[in-house]
């Protein structure tokens, strides 16, 4: 596996995903993801180097092999995106008592020759607790296990053994507390070589050893000398086996450590499916066949799959007595196709990292294991030789006629080049310039690609040759197209020869109009013989259909057809009209060969729907094109109990009220807008959408407008009256009653006793004014005039006046506020109330009353000589 790329590489893979050398990548394209025992980073753009940021200072570049030792790995796809994945136990990360790690990795994008590289730090901080007894992780390049070290009964061996013993799991307690109990780490016994290396000597050859607070972690290349390959249940695995020996003075402990991981060969493969063995009793791993498999979790790229999400990529997990089964279909989501050449022939690879995550628990020494493999598979090369696929229609006259050529398909990390005629080789951009129309066009789900080409018949790369006697012209193309594949730039190339044999006698030719209500489509075969048979819509045109919408000239007829005609398909709907389309196409009938087609679509005015003043709606619905599967009779309104009033295969007719099945009202302005919607309910349109995953949802809105306040003029006669009417005037007595209100909640006033009342000055008094005797909701009270006067004489002077003319008085500093009355138990009429609050006050001749001390009123002058009211119908 490549994991670092050299710079002419790099340039290359800049160049196929398109990435300018100005741009300067941003802190944005980096993200962090804590995933159990593994820290995954995305990285987008690739980045160009990366380094381990240790203890905040110091800066380590990873070299691949540096990579491998401390547990760090790389992924790149085509599209220049690539994963950084990190064991939490690597060589630099920050361990806080094996239960938080911090990591900080710096990474360095490409730049330009004016400026330095940018480089961006990203850190992330992770927690994993509680560790099990035993932690293997498989990668795409090292072994890693971890094993718990708990304080052993010491067990005193010589001090330089000769051999180490048997890799067991049921020896994880013969491990020390190395840190706290004083155990220095002496040597590391490999199996089944009983290779004895120290400390140093096992870095050196490129494995990982390491102390944390309570826990041994070893790591060591897949291929390393020291592992070995054993069949585990029809499987090849790749094992590593050691003890690493403790001593301190006299005493010596063990603890033994062992991983175990697949190997490709777990792999098998067909065209349609990626099958991945894993054996389910790992026999190295074990000390016994008594275990229990407590968690199976599948993932990719080191992150878990829930069951849903599983279920629609296509995965599937099988655990059987001896294996435990993963199936990935080819080109499922979650890999990506990568393109190759073989002898100038085209093949392609599909890539996955699916990951297996473990946890069992052996019966004998309860001791339980977490295994997590990360393992990327790739197919074998698969030919996908390029097809050259011909459009041209020959429904045109060679003037006129084009080669349409479609060079597919490809994975998105192919580019066309150039194109080789005959006689000259043209860039893309020069093709192009002369009219080729060379486009790049992508799949729907943007995975792959075809290169579509026009060449017109006239131009001279087309070599032309007429058969007179048979009466035709034969137009040839002769091309090799030259392509690269990135981010290797290999190049490879695919030729073609096609060719198009036009008849020499003048086609036909199809024109069309549309009026208010028909379309009319005109065929004009020029003084020959008809040679077709005519196709309207999906109908042949028979002698019963000619008879109702033919009518034929000398060399022409012409083909009258209404815009609702079944024929005719309904391309879209508006409030106001409708979008239908007629298609006519005129075919060889000897071999139903397309001659001639013609489509024509124009709106026509149509009311769908209509609104009427007694609050009624009427509206229509049509089946368009996009919707083939509708059933316009299981159309409802916004009340899926509204259905259609009519209906057949291709209308719907509702009739209903304003206020009714789920209509809306919204005022805009002076105008009051009904809407409703027509669709199909809910579960119908699940049904639909689940046996036609192409159609579209069916939604037609309808609304109406109806002016709120409108003035329409009428016309009208008039005549003189024998008798004109005339009013009489009536008169009557209304009592009215004024009191004054304890607060401002006037539900309690001051009886007759309570007098004279005593306020402070500015205090409000709060006064209702009420007519008692009339029950007419037709009468309203309206308060004229007050004004406030020192004694009980209403004309005396001097005299403040309150209001005047039902407004307040300007000269008042503080006016009198009115209060708004409703309806309650004991007001039914509140036109027959009003009430007021006035801020006490003195005259400025009244000296005792301008010190401030209280001031007393008699019930005469306690409304300051409220005078004159008016009624008013």
């Amino acid at each position: 596996m490549i994991i670092f790329l050299s710079s002419g590489l790099f340039c290359l893979l800049m160049a196929a995903v398109g990435i300018q050398a100005q741009q300067t990548p941003s802190i944005n394209d980096l993200n962090a993801e804590c995933l159990g025992n593994v820290i995954r980073l995305s990285v987008t753009p690739l980045f160009e180097d990366v380094d381990a940021v240790f203890n905040d200072t110091q800066i380590i570049n990873l070299t691949p092999g540096l990579a491998t030792q401390c547990g760090f790995s790389f992924k790149f796809d085509p599209m220049g995106n690539a994963m950084f994945f990190a064991s939490l136990q690597n060589c630099f990360s920050q361990n806080m008592d094996d239960k938080m790690f911090s990591l900080v990795m710096q990474f360095r994008l490409p730049g330009n020759h004016m400026t330095e590289d940018p480089v961006y730090r990203v850190g992330k901080t992770c927690s994993y607790t509680p560790w099990t007894s035993r932690e293997i992780l498989c990668d795409r390049n090292y072994m890693e296990v971890s094993v718990r070290r708990t304080l052993p009964d010491i067990q005193t061996i010589p001090k330089q053994p000769t051999g180490g013993p048997k890799a067991r799991s049921g020896n994880f307690r013969r491990g020390a507390e190395a840190v706290a109990s004083g155990y220095k780490m002496t040597a590391v016994v490999f199996s089944p070589s009983k290779n004895v290396m120290n400390v140093d000597e096992v870095q050196r050859k490129g494995y990982a050893i390491a102390n944390t607070p309570t826990r041994l972690v070893l790591r060591s290349p897949h291929n390393a000398e020291e592992t070995y390959l054993q069949n585990v249940a029809g499987v090849p695995m790749r094992v590593l086996s050691t003890s690493t020996f403790f001593e301190q003075k006299w005493l010596v402990t063990r603890v033994d450590a062992t991983a175990v991981c697949p190997t490709p060969e777990a792999v098998a493969f067909t065209p349609e499916v990626i099958t991945w063995y894993m054996p389910k009793h790992i026999d190295p791993l074990f000390s016994s066949d008594a275990f229990t498999m407590l968690e199976v979790y599948m993932g990719i790229d080191a992150k878990r799959l829930d069951t849903e999400e599983m279920a629609a990529r296509n995965y599937s997990v099988l655990v059987t007595e001896a294996h435990i089964i993963v199936e990935i279909p080819v080109g499922a989501v979650g890999g990506y196709f990568k393109s190759h050449i073989q002898d100038d022939q085209y093949f392609v690879t599909y890539t996955i990292e699916p990951m297996l995550e473990l946890l069992w628990i052996e019966e004998v020494a309860h001791e339980n294991t977490s295994y997590k493999v990360l393992f990327p598979i790739t197919t074998p090369p698969m030919a996908r030789p390029p097809q050259v696929r011909n459009y041209t229609p020959l429904d045109t006259v060679p003037e006129q006629a084009v080669f349409v050529l479609e060079l597919g398909t490809f994975n998105l990390d192919v580019e066309l080049l150039n194109i080789t005629f005959p006689t000259m080789v043209l860039t893309v951009a020069e093709c192009n310039a002369r009219g080729f129309n060379v486009q790049e066009q992508r799949s729907p789900d943007n995975t792959l690609k075809t290169f579509r080409m026009e060449v017109p018949f006239s131009d001279p790369v087309v070599f032309k040759e007429r058969r007179a006697e048979q009466g035709v012209t034969t137009f040839t193309l002769q091309l090799i197209y030259g392509l690269v594949i990135f981010p290797e730039y290999a190049p490879f190339s695919h030729s073609a020869v096609v060719d198009a044999v036009l008849l020499d006698i003048v086609p036909p030719s199809v024109t069309g109009n549309c009026d208010q209500e028909n379309f009319h489509i005109t065929v004009d075969y020029r003084n020959q013989e008809p040679f077709f048979v005519v196709l309207v819509g999906k109908r042949l045109l028979n002698h019963e259909f000619a008879q109702q919408y033919l009518t034929e000239g000398d060399t022409d007829f012409t083909i009258t057809l209404p815009f609702s005609s079944p024929d005719a398909v309904f391309e879209s709907v508006h409030s106001s009209s409708v979008r239908s389309r007629l298609d006519v196409a005129l075919l060889n009938p000897y071999n139903n060969m397309t001659i001639k087609y013609f489509s024509l679509a124009c709106s026509f005015l149509k009311t769908l729907t209509e609104c009427f003043s007694n609050g009624t709606m009427t509206a229509l619905a049509v089946k368009v094109e996009s919707a083939p599967g509708l059933n316009p009779g299981q159309l409802t309104l916004s009340d899926p109990a509204c259905g259609p009033t009519y209906s057949d295969d291709r209308f719907a007719y509702f009739h209903f009220t304003v206020n009714s099945c789920g209509t809306t009202r919204k005022f805009i302005n002076n105008v009051m807008l009904y809407e409703n919607e027509i669709s199909l309910p809910d579960e119908l349109e699940v049904k639909l959408n689940a046996t036609t995953s192409s159609e579209e949802e069916y939604q037609l809105k309808v609304s109406c407008y109806y002016v709120a306040n409108i003035t329409r003029t009428l016309a009208f006669l008039t005549r003189p009256r024998d008798n004109e009417p005339f009013a009489e005037t009536g008169t009557g007595r209304l009592m009215v009653r004024m009191r004054l209100a304890q607060d401002a909640s006037f539900n309690t006033f001051h009886q007759e006793e309570d007098y004279p009342v005593v306020r402070y000055l500015r205090q409000p008094l709060h006064f209702e004014v009420e007519l008692t005797t009339s029950s007419d909701p037709k009468v309203a009270l309206v308060l004229d005039h007050c004004w406030a006067t020192l004694n009980e004489d209403r004309d005396s002077r001097p005299r403040w006046s309150l209001y005047t003319g039902s407004c307040e008085n300007p000269e008042d500093p503080y006016r009198v506020v009115f209060h708004p009355v409703e309806v309650d138990a004991r007001v039914h009429f509140p036109s027959h109330v009003k009430r007021f609050e006035v801020y006490m006050f003195s005259f400025a001749e009244d000296a005792v009353e301008q010190s401030g001390q209280v001031t007393k009123f008699t019930q005469q002058s306690l409304f300051f000589n409220l005078c004159e009211w008016q009624s008013s119908l």
